[in-house]
């Protein structure tokens, strides 16, 4: 390594901190006393192998020191929890900016949470309807309009001169009252004459004694007067708007003006069509609030019901051959022989498969008419025979959520969809993909006086809408949930709320942002980082993508190796020199080491095949999966990989096997050997435990070996202590300060909660007695510590240990601790341990043909490790076993038996079948296949 690439401290004490940001002798984690000068304002990328150390540098120094130097900076109320929040284990850090750290975790649990929430957009949408939206009457197609003093006053000063007006208000008479009395009240207050049956009468002459009781329809004569538009106009003017304001009081919102022969009504309601209207404001949009959420599904979008999946498994059957699965037993069978003896009275083609019937004739399954009670009526009866247990497990084996009927997932209230901006509603728009709504803001018209009101609203809303097509993610919507995101999703989701608050002089951290990309999006990505670089910010990403080292101004390579063998700067200069040099990256990036192309493809002969797959952009896509070898899908991001297989293969085929499920996306039928498959099991990137106290080695079931081995030493017996003793979750020998957490939570009310090591036990989790145990010289706490690779050499003389952890080893999280907490592990990471967790013996209770989906499992690995990655995966297909994967990574799809590949592009341009075959096949479509122009190279 040439001595000018790797700074020496004498050099780093030279710098400038005002161009450079200076770190020196960091040593936190696995950093070996590591120094490094990053020129600012710059796009430096920061890559090496998976735990080399990459992101203890990034993330746990630069950022841990931006975040406690911000802090700083606030009241002496936060600084009080200063000196105990710990400085990064450094020398010194020179000319640091404000950090903005963009990671790819999926932090939002909260399920109500959207893309349109979480980028600020729908809060815009809100305010947006609320001042401009134009409510449409349904019946009529009517602008729905109020009339207002302001407007009446300009109706009547708008008549010709010398017109003569009535300004009258209908008499609103109290049942309880005569109608003299209700006169005698309104003489007291100083009202004159009232119109009776269309003729005016003094109030005094109708109630003199020995008069009869008036009858009739009666107004109170408000005031009489003459339009003139001279030099007394304006006393005019303010004289009417007088009489309408007292009219609109008196008639409860309702004025009548008389002009000759002619009666105008105005209202002061939000009404018409015999309908009442609510008027927009920014709760009546607002799905979190019980005014505007949908009363149905209280703003959650979906319902406890039936789901018709489960009621019509098979939409291939026909009625009569038993499409509907709950009317197929010999009882039940009796709500069906009506159908079937009377279908044609009503021209029900009972010998039509489901799938082929129109949407009327479905639907008339579930209402039925006079001839045959429908499923409706049928649920109904048996809810009403709940009480009998037979009842309760049939009801059971038809229920899950399903989208609400009365929003129809919106989430809001049916009313909120009769308010329009430009012919579209606000329900509209948050469920169409972004790029439509976005063109749908391009092409806005609007009256002058909207457009002056929502001017710097649809600034914003457009603003923030392209950014979200500039990160790729045009194809989602903004009704989409938040945690229903992967977190390659997520993140570009932040980086696009980043770019939308457009500041200036920060340093942008980012974690993999290229993860769930395709190559051609990941372009446009890097246009996105150079732009937020170019508004003079520091972009500091951490990443493998290829494309992303080479056009970054510097890049960093840390190693040489994982885990306690890292933690080196190997290199920092240019991409042209990283080619040279003798790391791993570069070795892998200049072509002279290859993550290899297997000799040849696994033959396959049974398949599982979908037909007629039709949610979200899919185009009636109908594709075969083999069984017993290893698929890639692939395709554009957002061309509907992830709805084939996630919304209709996966939950499809469990149901068939007798599993439970979410609900199924639409499509015909699903047919091949699904009897060949024993189970399926859906490996996502979802973290691994509930609470931070899971982690990798109680995942993998290696910890009760290793407790009981303690639990097994001479002064473990000698003091009575059990294997319980050594656990963290419960009593006994954990210390009960931080309840086995190793750190406190600090609720912070003005920004995020603080962690910080427990005094007690000084982070080791446990009390001193149990501290004291001690095996090969090392206590519990120090195993957990222990990095997967260093925990094999410790305990190569405990077999039962080992096979528990050498599969982490084996898919590449040698250099994880084995109590690292799971909410620290990224999305690859937890995705790698579940897959380490089959690969242990006896873990999977089904011999062989299970089919394992996975989601991107390339996620934040090296080229160096994708090599484990795919023998781990080539183990599961050896063992008997299918592997389905969801994949950009072009050194895994090189090594796939067969691809299915969707496109051409994201969103509604996306969900066509394009290929199915061997990568070798795919190739040959080099010039009009995303997917085969950057594999070409690759083979």
């Amino acid at each position: 390594m040439t001595e000018d690439i790797i700074p020496q401290d004498t050099q780093i004490d030279a710098l400038d901190a005002r161009e450079h940001i200076i770190i020196k002798r960091a040593r936190v984690h696995n950093l070996k006393n590591l120094s490094v000068a990053l020129p600012r304002n710059q796009f430096i990328v920061v890559t090496g192998l998976s735990g080399s150390g990459k992101s203890s540098l990034a993330f746990d120094t630069l950022y841990a020191e931006g975040q406690r130097m911000y802090v700083e900076s606030l009241s002496s109320y936060a600084r009080q929890f200063l000196g105990r929040m710990d400085k990064p284990d450094v020398d010194y850090i020179r000319g640091i900016s404000p950090a903005i750290a963009i990671e790819q975790k999926v932090s939002i649990r909260n399920n109500r949470s959207t893309v349109g929430t979480s980028t600020e957009i729908y809060d815009y949408l809100k305010l947006l309807y609320a001042r401009i939206g134009k409510t449409i009457s349904p019946v009529s197609g009517k602008e729905v309009k109020k009339d207002t003093v302001t407007s009446v006053v300009d109706y009547l000063m708008a008549l010709e001169d010398g017109t003569r007006v009535m300004i009258m208000a209908p008499l609103q008479q109290n049942k309880d009252r005569k109608l003299s009395k209700e006169l005698d009240l309104l003489l007291q207050k100083g009202y004159s004459r009232v119109i009776l049956n269309g003729e005016p009468f003094f109030i005094e002459e109708l109630i003199a004694e020995g008069k009869p009781e008036p009858k009739g329809e009666v107004f109170i004569l408000i005031d009489r007067a003459v339009i003139r538009h001279d030099e007394e106009a304006e006393t005019l003017q303010m004289r009417l708007a007088d009489s309408v304001q007292t009219a609109f009081y008196e008639g409860h919102d309702e004025c009548h003006v008389q002009l000759g022969d002619e009666k105008r009504v105005f209202s002061n309601r939000f009404e018409l069509d015999g309908m009442v209207f609510e008027e927009p404001s920014v709760n009546f949009f607002s799905f979190n609030n019980p005014y505007g959420a949908c009363q149905t599904c209280e703003g959650w979008g979906s319902v406890l019901g039936i789901d018709p999946d489960l009621v019509i498994p098979d939409k291939s059957l026909t009625v009569f051959e038993g499409a509907i699965a709950p009317w197929r037993t010999e009882k039940q069978n009796e709500w069906l022989q009506p159908l079937i003896k009377n279908g044609i009275r009503f021209d029900f083609p009972i010998h039509r498969p489901f799938n082929e019937l129109t949407e009327e004739q479905q639907e008339l399954l579930w209402t039925g008419n006079k001839y045959f009670g429908g499923l409706n009526d049928f649920f109904k009866h048996v809810q009403a025979q709940t009480h009998k247990i037979q009842y309760r497990v049939l009801l059971s084996r038809y229920r899950g959520r399903t989208a609400c009927p009365d929003c129809k997932g919106s989430r809001l209230r049916k009313d909120a969809s009769y308010v329009k901006v430009d012919g579209k509603s606000i329900t509209d728009l948050v469920l169409m993909p972004v790029t439509k709504t976005l063109e749908f803001f391009q092409n806005l018209h609007l009256s002058e006086h909207d457009l002056a009101v929502a001017d710097r609203l649809i600034t914003e809303v457009t603003n923030r809408l392209s950014y979200l097509v500039r990160v790729g993610l045009g194809y989602l919507t903004l009704n989409r949930l938040s945690n229903t995101l992967s977190g390659g999703e997520s993140q570009r989701i932040n980086l696009a709320t980043s770019l939308g608050s457009a500041l200036v002089g920060s340093m942008y951290i980012l974690d993999e942002p290229s993860i769930g990309l395709h190559p051609k999006d990941a372009d446009q990505l890097i246009g996105v980082l150079r732009s937020l670089q170019q508004m003079g910010n520091t972009v500091i990403v951490v990443e493998h993508e290829e494309g992303m080292m080479e056009v970054a101004d510097q890049v960093l390579d840390i190693g040489p190796e994982a885990g306690s063998g890292g933690g080196n700067l190997m290199f920092q200069g240019s991409f042209q020199d990283l080619l040279k040099s003798d790391t791993y990256t570069g070795r892998y990036l200049s072509g002279r080491m290859e993550v290899p192309v297997p000799t040849q493809r696994r033959p396959w002969r049974n398949c599982v095949e979908v037909h007629g797959a039709r949610e979200n952009n899919l185009k009636n896509v109908s594709v075969k999966v083999p069984l017993n070898v290893m698929t890639v899908v692939t395709g554009v991001s957002g061309s509907g990989k992830s709805t084939l297989i996630k919304k209709i293969l996966a939950p499809s085929l469990i149901k068939a096997l007798g599993g439970h499920a979410d609900a199924t996306g639409k499509f015909d039928k699903l047919s091949g050997d699904i009897n060949k498959v024993a189970h399926v099991e859906f490996v996502d990137q979802n973290p691994i435990g509930k609470s931070s106290r899971s982690n990798p080695v109680t995942y993998v079931k290696a910890y009760d070996a290793i407790r009981t081995m303690y639990a097994d030493q001479p002064l473990a017996k000698a003091r009575g202590f059990k294997p319980s003793h050594f656990s963290f979750n419960i009593e006994g020998g954990r210390c009960e300060v931080c309840q086995g957490e190793g750190q406190v939570k600090i609720e912070m009310q003005f920004m995020a909660d603080i962690y910080l090591t427990c005094e007690a036990c000084g982070g080791q989790k446990f009390k001193q007695d149990i501290l004291d145990i001690q095996y090969h010289e090392k206590n519990i706490s120090e195993v957990l510590d222990m990095t997967i690779d260093d925990s094999l050499i410790f305990f190569k003389d405990q077999p039962k240990i080992l096979e528990k952890l050498k599969p982490l080893q084996d898919v590449g999280l040698g250099y994880i601790r084995l109590g690292q907490s799971s909410n620290t592990l990224s999305g690859g990471e937890a995705q790698r341990v579940k897959l380490a967790s089959f690969l242990t013996k006896g873990a999977t209770p089904h011999n062989g043909n299970i089919l394992f989906i996975f989601d991107e499992p390339s996620t934040g690995l090296h080229f160096h490790d994708i090599s484990k990655l795919l023998t781990a995966l080539n183990a599961l297909v050896e063992n008997g076993n299918t592997v389905l994967v969801i994949e950009h990574n072009m050194d895994i799809i090189k090594c796939a038996d067969w691809i299915i590949d969707l496109g051409p592009e994201g969103g509604t341009n996306g969900g066509h079948l394009l290929f199915e075959g061997t990568p070798e096949d795919l190739v040959k479509q080099a010039e009009t296949n995303h997917t085969a122009k950057y594999l070409k190279p690759k083979l």
